[in-house]
């Protein structure tokens, strides 16, 4: 059973990536061919410049999944590194409960306004702005759920002890570290 779920998850992030794709070369293409356009031919698609902004919108947020999921966002590491078992274990829960905490207010204000949203018709392409915005719903929930799969795993003592540390170093980085570490005595 468990195989089958991480299965459904991982092709839920690769479909995740995929969208990623897609709205990046919808944007590309959308904006070069209304440069073309408007430059070679002084006219222009109007709802280009609009769908290219809502792609971009959804872009950013799936992007901020699929981050999450690969430990991809920016963290400062440097305090709780040096920590022992139990202030890792603290940071940790401290630091998954609040992004929790924000993604349950992401998902309660987009649900507060899903009225206004759904009655608000875009201006060029006349859709309801719901669709752009109410990629809320999706983050809060698929982000919200990640946070409590990590929360599940450190109260139930599941996770290793590099895993507390959620942050990813970069190459750089080791290498600055691992040479001020060289040149202390």
């Amino acid at each position: 059973m468990e195989n089958i779920l991480q299965g459904f998850i991982n092709r839920f992030f690769k479909l995740l990536e995929l969208l990623i794709v897609l709205s990046m070369v919808a944007m590309v293409v959308m904006v070069f061919g209304n440069v073309v356009l408007r430059y070679g031919f002084n006219r222009g698609i109007d709802i280009s410049d609009e769908m290219s902004r809502y792609c971009f919108i959804w872009l950013t947020y799936i992007g901020a999944m699929v981050a999450m999921r690969e430990n991809g966002h920016l963290g400062v590491d440097t305090v709780v590194k040096h920590l022992g078992l139990g202030g890792k274990k603290l940071c940790l829960f401290l630091s998954e409960s609040l992004m929790l905490g924000c993604n349950a207010l992401f998902f309660i204000g987009t649900w507060k306004m899903h009225e206004l949203q759904v009655s608000n018709i875009s201006p060029v392409v006349g859709i309801s702005m719901i669709w752009v915005y109410g990629v809320g719903y999706v983050v809060g929930v698929v982000m919200g759920l990640m946070n409590l799969h990590v929360l599940y795993r450190l109260l139930t003592g599941q996770l290793r002890e590099d895993e507390l540390v959620q942050v990813i170093e970069t190459e750089g980085l080791a290498d600055v570290e691992k040479k001020l570490k060289e040149a202390t005595p």
